[in-house]
Order: C-alpha cells, then structure tokens, then sequence
C-alpha cells in the first residue's frame, strides 16, 4: 500500500494521510446538503439527489487517488449546479432530464477528450495567468449565487441588485451562519463550513426557522427517480438549443476542473514547471465520474476546491482520497438529518468557497495590461453574465488581441488562436 501510494517519495505516513481525508471530507460534507437543495430547484428529486451526489462523490474520488495517486476530493461541483439550474433549467427553461442528458454527453465527450490527452494539452497551455483568473472568476459568480440564495442581495429595477431585508429572520440566520463559518475558518479549523451549518441549523432549529428532523440516522433515499433517465431523452438533445447547451455543459466543466486542479496541485507540491504530471489520469477520473453522475442524477461532478484543506493538513497521495470516499460512504446513512438543513444555513457556504476561489487573483500579474485586462473580465462577467462560460469567452478573445498588439504573438500558443476563433463563432450563434 505504502509503496502503490509512493508514500516514502512524498514524505507522508497512514496517521497524516489519513487526518488529510477525514479534514477534506468535512470540509466537502456540505455538498450532500447543498447540491440536492439547489438542484431540487429545478424539479428533481431531493433524496434521490442525495443519494446520487454522495455516490458519485465517493466514485470519483476513488478514481481520482487510485488512478492519478492525488490527494483529492471530487464531488459535484458547486459552480456547475448553479449553471444546470438556474441558467439552463430555469433561465432556458429545459426540462432537467434532458438538461441530466446533455451532461451526460458532454461527459462522454470529455472522456473521449482525456483519452486523446486533447484536455491536458489545453490546460497546459492555457497562459497561467489566465488560469488563476479563471479560478477566481467561478469564485466571484458562485459567491454571487450564496448572496442572492440566502436573500442577502436581491433585486432592484433601479440599480439591478440591492441589498435585502436584513431584519428578517431567515437572512439574519444566513448572516450567523456565514459569520460562524468565517469564524471558524480564520481560526484555522478546516471543516469550518460544515461545522458552520450544524451550528446554524441548531439555532435555526431553536427559533423555529428550521424544521427538526424525525430521525437522524435512515435508510438510503431511493435513486429511483433519477437514475438512469439521461438514456430516455437523448433524443431530446439533437436542437440548436440543447447543442449549444451541451457545448456549455462542456465547455463550463472544462474550464471549471481545469482551474481547480491546478490551484489544489500546485498547493500539493505537485505541479512542475507549469505542468501536472498524471494530469492525464486526473483528467479521465474526473471525465468518468461526469458520465457517471449524469447517469446517477446529479450535475457534473468536477475535482473540488475544498481539497485544499487536505492538502494543508498533510494530505500527499491517493491514500487521502480513499479516506474522503470513505467519509461519503458512512455520510449515507444520515440522510434523515441532512434534508431539513435549509438554503439559508447552506448557501453562506457558496460565499466562502467563493472567497476561497478569489484568493487566485493574487497571482494574476496586475502590471501587464496585456494579462491584467483580460483577466478582469474574465472575473467580472462570470457574475455579471451569470455565466462561467462567457466569462471565459470573452477574456480567451481578448487576450491574443492584446498580446499582438503589444508584439508578443510568439508567446501565444497556437491553441488560444483556435479558441479565439471558436469563441467569436460561440457569439455569433448565440446572437
């Protein structure tokens, strides 16, 4: 095991290794909460949206530590179910099954993908500036998601967002149960998001503002209503509409992932010049628990930025994601417990995930406006578009503009100019 896991080249051990998955797996547990709760909002199934989420929790990250040997944690992420609810389910209004089923193909894509290595050259080659951009970009828009779900900012036909009611007592319970989470967190306790929602619901519980549970441990919710029902509306995807959405679907998770393995793999130690060894395996885990998830009922899974806990607590190898699926496996049996926590308890969680994810933009040199333009309008218009993919469009356009400009097209890979092109088409079939 020590030697499969290469603990002695990694300096780690069985007790460090182990403390780093039982840190992460805490620090990722709110996802059972939150993820049914937001994708229920498109009409699925709450417990089977649980049960789904916490398979192909545990799934995933078992692929990611055997097959890449990283100390990682993937789960649905909190990006791209926001993305499947509120902009294709409710803002295109698609039903979820077929939306269910153009994640599934564009999961089968991204193995095809993986398996070509076409993803890994992609990331490599995307400027690292860009990278970190990226990253902090999804954590503005997925902070911007937690503010308007927990009723903290809400809308304004004058000035489009205001700030809420903040004498009601629902969001006087988001505001505590953020505050406990931040906290926590600067106290150095990892798991301070998930502990943050215990706390909350408590008091939530104690006020009256949460329902109590009838149980707390239970039998596993039932997949039925989800399971398998992407093979029953592919027919459905074969529009204009659902292929723009499945390129979106791809395109969002491609770029999300990518962000996210390299901030948690260069935390690790793992990057080398500018490079992720075993990306490749990384990459085909992560694909394969996509095709998976969809088929289970939940939205695409990716590798999750709450890794970095692990990581900080001595995680090195594999080994600490064996202990995360464990943590997800025993996780299933409280399913009573977790479904009376409400969005108002859950959704400060997105904010500080958020404020974690935006603490890239430190990296991103600021004295080249050549970088520092389009890497703010990357961050800018993910919010502002409610969109990860426009976001990414519009600075991947202009970036090569501005570095031709300035005379630097050789330090332009040739693959940001195919993008280039391919996102001035995605605009003009969207117009």
């Amino acid at each position: 095991m020590q030697r499969f896991f290469q603990f002695h080249s990694r300096g780690t051990s069985y007790s460090q290794e182990t403390i780093a998955g039982v840190t992460t797996f805490l620090s990722m547990a709110y996802i059972l909460i939150v993820n049914p709760l937001v994708l229920s909002q498109s009409g699925m199934d709450k417990g089977a949206v649980f049960t789904a989420t916490a398979l192909a929790s545990i799934i995933g990250t078992l692929l990611i530590g055997l097959l890449a040997n990283f100390p990682i944690g993937i789960a649905p992420s909190m990006g791209l179910n926001a993305f499947f609810t509120f902009s294709v389910c409710l803002g295109l209004h698609i039903p979820w099954p077929v939306a269910l089923a153009g994640v599934f193909v564009s999961g089968v894509l991204f193995v095809i993908l993986s398996l070509l290595k076409i993803r890994e050259k992609i990331i490599n080659m995307i400027p690292e500036d860009l990278k970190h951009a990226i990253v902090a970009g999804i954590g503005f828009f997925v902070a911007f998601i937690g503010l308007k779900n927990t009723g903290i900012i809400i809308s304004n036909p004058d000035t489009f967002v205001a700030l809420g009611n903040i004498t009601s007592p629902k969001v006087l319970l988001a505001v505590f149960s953020f505050i406990v989470m931040m906290l926590l967190l600067v106290r150095g306790v990892q798991a301070g998001i998930f502990f943050g929602i215990v706390i909350a619901t408590i008091i939530g519980m104690i006020f009256g503002l949460v329902p109590v549970p009838h149980a707390i441990v239970g039998s596993i919710p039932s997949l039925g209503p989800t399971f398998g029902k992407v093979f029953f509306h592919l027919d459905d995807l074969w529009n204009p509409d659902m292929l723009a959405v499945i390129f979106t679907f791809l395109f969002v998770a491609f770029f999300d992932t990518a962000g996210t393995l390299i901030a948690v793999a260069g935390q690790a130690g793992l990057m080398k010049n500018n490079e992720i060894p075993n990306a490749g395996r990384a990459l085909l885990a992560d694909s394969l628990a996509g095709v998976i998830g969809s088929i289970l009922g939940t939205s695409t899974p990716a590798t999750m930025v709450e890794s970095s806990s692990g990581i900080a607590a001595g995680g090195r190898t594999g080994f600490t994601s064996i202990i995360i699926a464990a943590g997800f496996t025993v996780a299933l049996f409280f399913s009573p417990l977790l479904s009376v926590i409400s969005t108002e308890v859950t959704s400060p969680a997105l904010i500080i995930v958020g404020a974690m994810m935006a603490m890239q933009v430190r990296s991103i040199n600021w004295s080249r406006l050549e970088i520092a333009i389009p890497s703010f309008v990357i961050i800018m218009m993910m919010p502002l578009t409610y969109s990860v993919a426009t976001g990414i469009a519009l600075g991947f356009i202009l970036y090569p503009i501005a570095m031709l400009v300035c005379g630097k097209a050789k330090q332009i890979h040739p693959l940001m100019y195919v993008l280039f092109v391919a996102f001035i088409a995605y605009f003009i079939y969207l117009a």
